[in-house]
């Protein structure tokens, strides 16, 4: 791969847990980008160009659905694939961030961050095939 490591966006305002999958991320080989709001996060989006994003949907200044829907809505970042990671775990969170356009949806508290690397990992080698 002469484009070098895959670029990853991470939107998360926790810091700790992002500087965690920041780490994580980088053991395994990917060039991760961390957004403390959705605000900051859809900036970076259009910038960076990652070839995938982990979406937390409690954020300051801005939700996760919303941040989502501005994604889907534009033409220079609708097809970046996202995963919500979160911890609101309930039916109609899944439903709707899958109705918004996400490609999965991980509950922070059921999963670690190795599985949120392997999640990816699969998301990305569906899309390359």
């Amino acid at each position: 791969m002469a484009d070098n490591k895959p670029k990853i966006l991470l939107i998360e305002d926790e810091e700790m847990l992002a500087n965690m999958y920041e780490v994580k991320f980088g053991n395994e080989g990917f060039e991760l980008h961390k957004a403390p709001d959705g605000a900051q996060g859809l900036e970076l989006a259009k910038s960076v160009k990652p070839d995938f994003i982990l979406l937390d949907i409690i954020m300051p200044k801005m939700d996760g659905f919303s941040v989502l829907k501005s994604l889907k809505g534009d033409s220079t970042t609708k097809d970046i694939p996202v995963i919500l990671l979160t911890n609101l775990g309930q039916d109609e969170d899944i439903e709707r961030g899958k109705q918004l356009g996400a490609v999965g949806y991980l509950v922070k508290a059921n999963i670690t961050p190795a599985e949120v690397v392997d999640a990816v990992k699969k998301e990305m080698a569906k899309i390359k095939k």
